[in-house]
């Protein structure tokens, strides 16, 4: 057992940062490498679009609130808010922690970045996603990664067949070992173990199993329903949660305005080395910050790594353009917006924490602390019961999160094994939910997290870079209408 956990410590160290054990083999890791590359070919490519239609993909999405085509399962709104379920959940929490405890305060410029570059990605993902999805025999619309390799790339064959058969299953395969560590098993855990701490503080002794068995049925009255069900929910809560969330970083900022400079500061001096150039370590602290800060932003906003555009597919939508522009506001909120909050909180809220060495420190993310913990303890000390408001943000996160990539798993399965399997997935991923409040090893839960969210990383980012021709083609006939003062909706 001891080698099976030393062998995914290796395999996460060298995907993400280039390192095997104790040996640098790579400057960076080699998803990091590819990931920013990718956004960067995109954003270059597309006229730095992101930021040239950030506004009109805003009034886009407000528009998205009713069905914008006959085509499709929910609306442009619900499918974002779908995508968001799946993208703000831990990471936005213990996801920002871990980044700057491990990486250092440098790691948040680096997860900006990863944002930055990833809105663009997630624009040609998405845009892809709706272009090539199909409508199959059950009335559903299914799309993502794999239906734009198979419909794209490889000709319309499906399984081993034709010269990309293999990548679309790949990236399926991925996507369940995905769902299961990183979009069930983590997010189930981090719920346990947030209430049973909440249990604690009030006295109370709340098992591990009760919370499994009660959060595994709320997950099912939601799921049994299929992408309608989800897509309505999602639609409700992550709005309310998203604003509940900064609303209440704000507070903190507020309260601690003076110490708002000092965090920005701090984070660019840690991200390009000064801070650690006076202990002669700048190189290694730059390394670090950049494999947690992609990292961690990856695991937050999934830009880049197909999971998202199997939602954006399903939108009523008959233009793939007006979708992937509002696949990029989800990225912006998830990163820009809601970690970047997190982080702030982290850096503004001092208190008394035991430190790794046996010394008092001021901040918990230079404490003995780990994970969900750092923003907890960090929030408590910056507002009346903070506590509070990470255990029901840490809840909503992360279950909202569930249900999100319970849709991927149905996806990815149906595509493997035949639309069959949709209704059994559900029952399964149900038992993956209960399985993972009973986790004890959250650390290389975490590392197994890393390793299966690149492993749908590499099949996706090599799709859209070999479809970036008719992402380019779709951008330009989209400007020309909107040059000529036509709707692109």
């Amino acid at each position: 057992m001891d080698g099976l956990v030393t062998l995914i410590d290796n395999t996460s160290g060298f995907i993400w940062g280039g390192t095997w054990g104790e040996t640098r083999l790579l400057p960076v890791g080699l998803l990091a490498v590819v990931l920013l590359g990718t956004g960067l070919f995109f954003m270059v490519r597309l006229g730095f679009r992101p930021l040239r239609r950030f506004l009109p993909a805003i009034g886009e999405l407000w528009a998205g609130r009713k069905s914008q085509g006959k085509e499709g399962d929910i609306t442009p709104w619900q499918a974002l808010s779908t995508a968001l379920s799946g993208q703000v959940g831990t990471g936005n929490l213990a996801g920002v922690a871990t980044a700057i405890s491990l990486g250092g305060p440098g790691a948040i410029f680096w997860m900006w970045m990863t944002a930055l570059l990833g809105m663009a990605a997630a624009f040609a993902e998405s845009s892809l996603a709706v272009k090539f999805r199909e409508t199959h025999g059950d009335g559903k619309i299914h799309g993502g990664p794999m239906f734009y390799i198979k419909n794209g790339l490889n000709k319309g064959k499906s399984g081993l067949s034709g010269p990309f058969g293999w990548l679309a299953m790949l990236f399926c395969l991925g996507t369940i070992i995905s769902a299961i560590a990183t979009g069930g098993m983590i997010q189930a855990n981090s719920i346990t173990e947030s209430v049973m701490q909440t249990g604690t503080e009030l006295g109370v002794g709340i098992p591990n199993w009760a919370v499994g068995a009660v959060l595994a049925v709320l997950v099912f009255l939601v799921i049994i329903g299929g992408i309608k069900s989800i897509g309505s929910v999602a639609g409700k809560v992550v709005p309310f949660m998203a604003m509940f969330y900064v609303l209440c970083a704000l507070v903190v900022l507020i309260l601690h305005a003076d110490k708002v400079p000092g965090a920005f500061v701090t984070i660019f001096s840690y991200a390009f080395g000064f801070e650690q150039a006076l202990g002669g370590a700048a190189g290694y602290g730059v390394l670090q910050a950049i494999r947690y800060g992609v990292a961690r932003g990856l695991f937050s906003n999934e830009a880049g790594q197909g999971s998202a555009p199997i939602a954006h597919a399903a939108a009523q939508t008959k233009s793939p353009v007006a979708q992937g522009e509002i696949a990029m506001i989800g990225v912006f909120i998830d990163t820009i917006v809601i970690c970047t909050m997190t982080a702030l909180v982290i850096l503004v809220a001092a208190g008394s924490y035991p430190g790794p060495d046996g010394t008092t420190v001021e901040y918990a993310w230079q404490s003995t602390l780990n994970s969900s913990a750092i923003t907890t303890a960090a929030f408590a000390n910056g507002i009346p019961g903070g506590q509070w408001v990470i255990s029901i943000a840490l809840a909503l996160f992360a279950f909202t999160t569930i249900i999100g990539w319970s849709y991927y798993a149905q996806q990815a399965a149906g595509y493997l094994f035949g639309d069959w399997t949709s209704m059994p997935i559900r029952y399964v991923w149900v038992l993956v939910i209960f399985a993972g409040t009973l986790v004890t090893d959250t650390v290389t839960l975490w590392r197994f997290g890393d390793i299966a969210n690149a492993t749908m990383a590499f099949p996706n980012l090599i799709a859209i870079l070999l479809l970036s021709g008719v992402v380019a083609m779709m951008a330009r006939d989209a400007d020309e209408k909107a040059r000529r003062g036509e709707s692109i909706i």
